[in-house]
């Protein structure tokens, strides 16, 4: 009975192990990145301000720093996602 038991729960490790190792959708690589590059982008801002004192400059600096990295972040993910190492 307990042999069956360990067996049985190494059977389900194993089972939620492969549920794991599947890749994420596009689709979440996306939210992940435009999620991080709002808070991202915030802190820039913040910084380009400080040190420039003048809104549009920040604000300038600030939006091409928002779409490029957005797109880098997001092909930095989907590279990441097809390398099993530490899945």
């Amino acid at each position: 009975m307990i042999v069956d038991q360990l067996v049985l729960k190494n059977q389900e490790s194993k089972s939620k192990f492969e549920e794991d190792k599947t890749s994420e959708k596009p689709i979440r690589s996306i939210a992940k990145a435009i999620s991080w590059r709002v808070i991202g982008t915030l802190d820039t801002l913040l910084i380009s301000y400080l040190l420039t004192g003048e809104v549009t400059i920040a604000a300038s600096i600030a939006s091409i720093d928002f779409i490029t990295k957005m797109f880098l972040y997001f092909f930095h993910e989907r590279l990441w996602n097809k390398i099993n190492w530490g899945k």
